[in-house]
């Protein structure tokens, strides 16, 4: 006996619907339409403030008007502020300097460790493991601003001679290099890079050379307190950046099939080379995010800054627009105030819009386990 194979009838699409999703009407998308100007203009109204009063040559005590265009605009401040924010001997270069060595120290460091990390938990199954990652959680969910004290006294108490300061860091810095190295040259060398594993590598390498060049100059140095140095800010701000580096990471980790390991496995591949070659290429995206929230945590990083730091030549960028305030708003620079707060901005601004779509992308990869 012989069967026909019968399709069910379709229904007839409904009026006013797509394939897509529902059609609007003409005044439904007026309606949103309008509603998504506003929402832009709400956003945009303070930025446009603030760019508008670094132009503004008045100097006024109190802003309470909007002009894009003020009258006599200049950059004056723009070229105050590059010379001599405040009145601290330090210049716009060097805050700068600090503050990206401390942004990109954090985040390296965060990335190197909790990516492997992340990995020990997505893929290990060991005594203390859910224990472990409660605590984890626990840490991210703990505000930064209540370490203070306790790591005030922990790092004030670690004093280091010149000569011990600079082989540390000197080992550190060949660490860093050595692991990214392995990161990145099999990615490389199997044709599996991406633009985002150039960066990470070209990241790496300048982070490495950078911490060598400080223990090459660190030889025969007075008693080094790491309290008061970008270092000890630095390992301050990577024990709130790790545990979420490591809760971040493995979410994603998770979302790699495991039967990509067991191929390689049985290929005959070591465990080194399936982290390296194959889970490590795959978590580039997540590994971008990561980095890049870190990033702009240590580039606008302020408390732990404020609490440890009494040299100004170690000021960041935002000790620095806290200093341009006053008590009173008549005794506050606004123009050079504004000016400082565009420049600070503008960087992590500009690379955000760059790498927008990429940023989303990897910040919703691993939210579903596939």
């Amino acid at each position: 006996m012989s069967s026909v194979a019968t399709t069910p009838p379709t229904r007839p699409a409904r009026r006013g619907s797509t394939a897509a999703g529902r059609q609007l009407t003409w005044w439904q998308q007026l309606v949103f339409q309008a509603l998504c100007l506003f929402v832009a203009a709400t956003v945009l109204f303070p930025i446009l403030w603030i760019v508008s009063m670094s132009l503004d040559p008045r100097n006024i005590s109190r802003p309470t008007e909007l002009r894009l265009i003020p009258p006599g605009a200049s950059l004056d401040a723009y070229r105050a502020v590059l010379d001599r924010p405040t009145a601290n001997p330090v210049t716009f270069i060097e805050l700068a300097r600090n503050s990206f060595l401390l942004a990109a120290g954090v985040s390296a460091f965060a990335l190197l460790i909790g990516v492997s990390a992340a990995y020990a938990f997505s893929r290990f199954k060991f005594p203390g493991r859910q224990f472990m990652m409660i605590s984890v959680l626990a840490i991210t969910v703990l505000p930064a601003v209540a370490t203070i004290a306790p790591l005030f006294a922990l790092l004030n108490s670690v004093r280091l001679s010149g000569t011990l300061l600079a082989i540390t860091l000197l080992i550190a810095g060949v660490l860093v290099i050595a692991l990214v190295t392995m990161a990145v040259l099999p990615a490389i060398r199997f044709g599996t890079a991406t633009v985002g594993t150039y960066a990470l590598g070209a990241v790496g390498v300048i982070i490495g050379a950078l911490v060598l060049l400080s223990g090459l100059n660190a030889f025969g140095g007075e008693i080094f307190i790491l309290r008061n140095s970008l270092l000890g800010v630095g390992v301050a701000m990577i024990s709130g950046a790790l545990p979420f580096a490591i809760w971040n990471l493995k979410g994603y980790l998770d979302t790699i099939p495991k039967e990509l390991e067991e191929a390689a496995i049985i290929d005959g591949a070591t465990a080194n080379q399936i982290f390296f070659q194959i889970v490590l290429p795959l978590a580039v995206p997540a590994l971008a995010v990561t980095g890049f929230l870190g990033f702009i945590g240590g580039w606008t990083e302020f408390f732990l800054s404020w609490q440890f730091l009494t040299d100004p030549a170690d000021f960041t960028l935002a000790m620095a627009l806290w200093n341009m305030t006053g008590q009173y708003a008549s005794s506050v620079p606004w123009s050079r105030f504004a000016a400082m707060s565009v420049m600070v901005s503008l960087p992590v601004a500009i690379v955000y819009l760059a790498l927008q779509r990429y940023i989303v992308g990897g910040l919703t990869l691993g939210g579903v386990k596939g």
